[in-house]
């Protein structure tokens, strides 16, 4: 029988932090999501979350998630030329993954002082022959930019056409941008001292009975891709008079009637099978609040990740993106589908204290000083005491464990032909070694051996063949010579010939 699941979260017998997850046809539905007010609700002490200012919108923020060693910074949509707000940035952090949006994957764009200039002349044109301009914009954002850039213009060139914005979300939004003006760019923040940037004079709230008015205007209405709404509402009435232009300042949806017109399409399909001729003027100018190519290979610079997924994007732009990154950077870039998981592999690190008298032997030693960003081998024993690791030296580490030393030696043995006698044949090798063996400490020693440093080397007649001669070679683990003794020494037993003048 089909039923429908009802599981409190919080306030269950309980005053406060309400949270109700009602699982119905298959889908599950969480409703509020409370906090207690008698009790603290403790995000753990490993987790670690940090906000960038993303640049996207007055309030967008991308957010660095670190638990221990590990750590994902997430931003969906993020821009470095933003006019109106604090453009992306992040420090950095060195992520095991970075995701970011892919929107404008393939497009570089030009200089935004030339779409803003090619963008206000479009503006004054229309307007000067009588038109009227339609600009679909979202709420948030790129209105707000493109009010203070015709603003600007309209003070400047002491222009008397009006300039109006749709009511609803976006005179909200400008009271937002008026109140959290400390949130915008420096250079907003400079005139706040003589007025509001977001005080327009020649910008007025818009009514829908001004959409007949005879005369030039301009209208900033949403939404911005006219697939609904005042701007679309807006669109029908003036797209039959070629006077008129509408310029779209961002991304559009396929399907969309944006993607249409800007695709070139002249003759619309609207609701009831009624046909649009679409006679007026149509623009494409990118303002997008997204980055492109561009501003998201700098957000890599900036962030250093060691791998990248890309979302938010088409999969064709994706793919040519991911090739870039992947080239550039030679980090793995991941682009899954919907309902797709991609897997990181992550290299979490150990904090591990270095004891000051190993830190002082290894600066002795004529080694550069500790950078974090350089890794570095140390040679030192890793000892673990309450519940925490620590490199010491081998000495340092039986003191503190309370342990005996043990000395450790290898041997190997190297045959020669030599006809001379076991002692003869050792001080031969003796000599032979204080001649080419320079800055090394070499002895002859009373008790039939040969010491090179720690090396020790004895020699033996084979009972089958006198003339048949064993080395045996025994050094230390210590030993720290560049090449194994063996491999030097065997060199005597392929050299036998100059033992024997």
């Amino acid at each position: 029988m089909p039923e429908i699941n009802v599981t409190p979260l919080g306030a269950g017998q309980d005053v406060g932090r309400s949270c109700i997850l009602v699982s119905i046809g298959g889908k599950n539905i969480m409703l509020d999501c409370g906090m207690h007010m008698g009790y603290n609700d403790d995000v753990d002490d490993e987790l670690e979350i940090k906000a960038y200012y993303a640049g996207h919108v007055l309030g967008a923020a991308m957010v660095h998630i670190k638990v221990g060693s590990e750590s994902v910074v997430y931003t969906v949509s993020v821009n470095k030329y933003a006019k109106s707000h604090i453009s992306a940035w992040i420090d950095k952090c060195r992520p095991d993954i970075l995701i970011s949006e892919s929107t404008y994957a393939t497009t570089i764009r030009d200089s935004k002082r030339c779409r803003e200039r090619d963008f206000l002349k479009k503006v004054h044109e229309t307007i000067e022959r009588g038109g009227k301009v339609l600009i679909p914009v979202f709420a948030l954002g790129r209105a707000q930019e493109l009010c203070i850039l015709l603003e600007t213009f309209w003070e400047r060139m002491n222009l008397k056409a009006p300039i109006y914005f749709s009511t609803g979300l976006t005179e909200k939004a400008n009271h937002y941008y008026k109140l959290f003006i400390t949130w915008t760019n420096q250079k907003i923040r400079k005139t706040f001292v003589q007025r509001n940037m977001f005080e327009f004079k020649h910008i007025k709230a818009f009514d829908r009975s001004y959409a007949d008015n005879p005369g030039p205007m301009v209208v900033f209405a949403t939404p911005g891709m006219l697939h609904a709404g005042q701007s679309l509402q807006i669109f029908k009435k003036w797209a039959g008079n070629e006077k008129n232009m509408v310029i779209m300042p961002g991304y559009c949806v396929q399907g969309t009637i944006g993607h249409k017109i800007l695709n070139g399409q002249r003759k619309l399909e609207m609701e009831g099978r009624a046909t649009l001729d679409v006679k007026l003027q149509v623009e494409y100018m990118s303002f997008s609040a997204h980055a492109d190519a561009k501003g998201i290979m700098q957000l890599i610079r900036m962030a250093e990740p060691r791998n990248m997924l890309l979302v938010h994007g088409e999969a064709v732009k994706m793919e040519f993106l991911k090739g870039k990154i992947e080239q550039e950077f030679s980090i793995d870039c991941y682009m899954p589908a919907n309902g797709e998981t991609a897997t990181v592999t992550t290299n979490p690190s150990v904090p591990v204290d270095i004891s000051l008298n190993l830190l002082k032997r290894e600066m002795a030693l004529g080694g550069p000083l500790p950078d974090p960003k350089k890794p570095r081998t140390m040679h030192g024993t890793l000892i673990m005491k309450e519940n925490s690791l620590k490199l010491v030296s081998s000495e340092q580490a039986l003191k503190e464990l309370g342990l005996n030393e043990h000395q450790l030696r290898f041997t190997c043995r190297v045959q020669l032909q030599d006809p001379h006698s076991d002692p003869d044949t050792l001080h031969r090798i003796y000599t032979h070694l204080k001649s080419v063996l320079k800055g090394y400490t070499i002895q002859h020693l009373p008790d039939g051996t040969v010491m090179v440093e720690s090396i020790v080397i004895k020699v033996s007649s084979s009972a089958e063949d006198t003339n048949a001669k064993v080395l045996l070679l025994s050094w230390s683990y210590q030993v720290k010579h560049r090449h194994c003794p063996c491999s030097r020494l065997s060199k005597l037993g392929q050299k036998h010939n100059r033992l024997k003048t």
